[in-house]
């Protein structure tokens, strides 16, 4: 069985909000959930019919060269150079694609919908994209889909209808299971734990949150949700939140969670800096190579990810499905090449696979 990781980045503002056990953290009060059940795997996903966008009068590009253009929250990290990769990968094993990536060097919205709405200008048939919001994005989308542009998303999901697809690293439910499970099993039933995320209105950390609030209050309810704040995709900053958590609290502490590939290795940095390993775990989302060290020390037992070559390589297969007439609205399922079938859940939505932990067991079996 294919092995798939679960990781996440994300990108942020500086900031911090308390939260109430009893209620849900500031930025996720509106947000849906569905937490899975206290014990077992997740189950099926309910069918739901596709709620996604349509391009208008797309071009005939069935078997003809796709020229794409990948636009993620920002260029120069090791998630997105990951993402970047898979694309490549794809590409050169269909060989009718060609996948340029390009976005801005932080995460910032506003610069991420002008370098869209530059190469819808220039003219490109699909943009791949992961959203800074997915609601500020949606009218730039919008204007690609009006143009005949094919639009499809991967790691942070924008409005349904301002794209086509989304590749879903994983359920929301999923990784809010697997984030409060293995909390638990190493701080216990009454421990308390706060979070370093990126911001409250990035897509992907917000469900995460949502998710784990639900999750934690009908499984574990004994455990204590300090705080939550949040900090830039910056290892600087994410360090000098999770120091302060650190401080502020004290022994009251038992965990922090990264919701972040940068916020994760920092939290463990602090923890380390302070003194504090065995005292205050560390769990989250990031990469292997980012977290080696600390997992090999015996600082960081769990870390949960998914694998963001795969990520970006299902997101240029589905393009490819779409272009070609084979992936379309009412559809169960995708062709996605060496990742085999992936299932179509949610509507309009591919699932890259579940959750998955590395640990000191298994944590050099991956370079990324």
């Amino acid at each position: 069985m294919r092995k798939t990781l679960i990781f996440a980045l994300s990108v942020g503002l500086m900031g911090g909000t308390a939260l109430a056990q009893e209620q849900r953290w500031d930025g996720a009060d509106d947000l849906p959930v569905n937490p899975l059940d206290c014990a077992g795997a997740p189950g099926e996903v309910a069918a739901k019919p596709y709620d996604g966008g349509q391009p208008n009068n797309p071009p005939d590009l069935a078997g003809k060269e796709l020229v794409l253009v990948d636009v993620p929250k920002l260029i120069g990290i090791g998630y997105f150079n990951a993402t970047s990769k898979g694309m490549q990968l794809a590409a050169d094993e269909l060989g009718n694609v060609k996948v340029t990536t390009d976005g801005p060097t932080k995460a910032n919205i506003d610069e991420q919908i002008t370098f869209i709405d530059n190469f819808i200008t220039r003219g490109v048939h699909g943009v791949l994209f992961a959203a800074n919001d997915p609601v500020a994005i949606a009218p730039v989308l919008k204007k690609a889909l009006d143009k005949g542009i094919h639009v499809i998303g991967y790691d942070a999901n924008a409005q349904p209808d301002a794209r086509e697809w989304f590749v879903n690293q994983a359920e929301f439910n999923g990784i809010g299971k697997a984030l409060i499970d293995n909390m638990a099993a190493e701080i216990g039933e009454d421990g308390s734990f706060a979070i370093v995320t990126s911001t409250f209105t990035t897509p992907n950390q917000a469900r995460w949150i949502a998710e784990m609030w639900a999750y934690q209050q009908k499984c574990h309810p004994n455990m204590k949700w300090l705080e939550t704040v949040e900090a830039q995709e910056d290892n600087i900053l994410s360090f000098n939140q999770a120091t302060t958590l650190i401080n502020k609290y004290g022994p009251e502490l038992n965990g922090l969670f990264g919701m972040t590939s940068v916020a994760t290795p920092a939290s463990a940095e602090a923890v380390t800096q302070a003194g504090k390993c065995g005292e205050v775990a560390v769990v989250g989302l990031a990469t292997p190579n980012g977290m080696r060290p600390y997992v090999q020390s015996g600082c960081v037992k769990s870390v949960v990810l998914w694998n963001p070559v795969d990520l970006g390589y299902a997101a240029v297969h589905v393009a490819r499905a779409v272009a070609d007439g084979k992936l379309k609205p009412g559809d169960t399922q995708v062709d996605a090449g060496k990742l085999g079938t992936l299932p179509v859940v949610n509507g309009s939505e591919i699932l890259l696979g579940p959750p998955f932990v590395y640990n000191m067991d298994n944590i050099d079996e991956f370079d990324f």
